[in-house]
């Protein structure tokens, strides 16, 4: 199968995930962010049974959505274990409805298969911060700096500690080519906590290919899958250009 895109350990396939998965092998984590069936976009239809096709190709996954589709669909992860979930914070409110709190951010669950003791799962950590509970997601704090949640403020080296389960990441507001697309900074998180230095990840659902940035920013490889061509034009253009994404939402 020839691929739609490859190099500098990003290969990426134009097809749907149902077709093009089965011709490959198998990979140490995915990571995707599937579609939700929540939206009047064309292309917003949620795709019934792909946990159990990539079953059979990783034992690790983060998946992405929302309570509600992964409660309307829980059966399709059927054999899948839930060991945590984290959620994005996204900063500002992305739906237009006004009789419901303003919704800021989405799910992050991570699935697993088989013994957890056999799995690759390593906690990031970053600078221990004096002050407030949110935390950025990034691990790239190396020293006092003026960055978090809420502005402004002193990170001294007393140590680390664990990133916490909220991730504070502003979406942006332009310069996306995807809609829906996830900040680097996250990605690497949950790339580094579930996939060994030089391993493999799947993005099933790959849109804008922010996981394979990610994933070559922090020294892994990745595999994507998507199956509008718009975006793989999009995506080969932007692999193309070979420069590592600093945490933002490109």
């Amino acid at each position: 199968m020839e691929p739609y895109f490859s190099d500098q350990g990003v290969t990426l396939y134009l097809g749907n995930v149902f077709d093009v998965l089965p011709q490959l092998g198998s990979f140490d984590l995915v990571v995707t962010d599937p579609p939700y069936g929540e939206t009047s976009l064309d292309w917003d239809t949620y795709p019934t049974g792909w946990p159990q096709l990539v079953a059979d190709h990783t034992s690790s996954m983060w998946s992405f959505g929302s309570m509600r589709m992964f409660l309307d669909h829980w059966d399709d992860f059927t054999g899948w274990r839930l060991s945590q979930d984290v959620v994005w914070d996204k900063g500002r409110a992305t739906s237009p409805a006004t009789d419901r709190f303003r919704r800021v951010h989405e799910h992050v669950l991570h699935f697993y298969r088989g013994p957890w003791r056999d799995l690759y799962h390593q906690a990031p950590r970053i600078q221990q911060h004096q002050r407030g509970r949110r935390s950025h997601a990034t691990t790239r704090h190396a020293g006092p700096t003026t960055h978090s949640g809420y502005g402004p403020s002193t990170w001294t080296e007393t140590g680390t500690r664990l990133v916490e389960s909220v991730l504070y990441a502003p979406k942006n507001r332009t310069g996306t080519i995807n809609p829906t697309e996830k900040p680097i900074s996250v990605l690497e998180l949950l790339i580094s906590y579930a996939c060994p230095p030089g391993g493999t990840v799947l993005d099933a659902f790959a849109g804008s290919g922010s996981t394979a940035v990610a994933a070559r920013n922090i020294a892994r490889s990745a595999v994507l899958i998507e199956m509008r061509e718009e975006q793989c034009e999009a995506t080969a253009r932007r692999l193309s250009q070979d420069v590592l994404d600093l945490g933002g939402t490109l």
